[in-house]
């Protein structure tokens, strides 16, 4: 009877084990399974949780997205170099004018940008237009 109760709960922790990461994976996903070492690159994606489209993806600034682009940013990643100018300035018109806001590098990324607002008071989802590497000195404005 011993061997049948300690079985049967070895069994039944095999059982929990085998699950368990199995959960665990299916709730990553999305930005989660996008994210890698840091490339010095910024991301943009179309639709939420870094899915969809991805719109850009450059190490560089960018003063216009281009119409394939421009004002349909959802989720964006910050795969920069820590140190110096690792944060990511987002901008609502064309030469970095018009509200923005800022990306750091230890948030990784926004998934939902329908929450987060640019300096002036816009909401950021399909609003972006370009943007450039900064200081986080230079962040008054921070996506969430």
């Amino acid at each position: 009877m011993r061997k049948i109760t300690i079985s049967a709960m070895l069994l039944g922790l095999a059982c929990l084990g085998v699950t368990v990461p199995a959960t665990a994976a299916q709730a990553a996903g999305g930005c989660d399974d996008d994210w890698g070492p840091r490339n010095g690159y910024m991301y943009a994606w179309q639709d939420l949780n870094c899915e969809g489209t991805r719109l850009i993806a450059t190490a560089g600034n960018s003063s216009y997205w281009g119409a394939g682009a421009t004002d349909k940013a959802s989720s964006v990643m910050n795969r920069g170099f820590t140190g110096g100018r690792d944060a990511v300035k987002f901008y609502q018109d064309i030469n970095h004018g018009g509200g923005h806001t800022c990306l750091l590098a230890g948030e990784l990324y926004a998934d939902n940008l329908t929450d987060n607002r640019f300096s002036n008071g816009v909401i950021v989802n399909d609003r972006i237009t370009s943007h450039k590497w900064v200081t986080p000195g230079e962040c008054t404005t921070i996506l969430t």
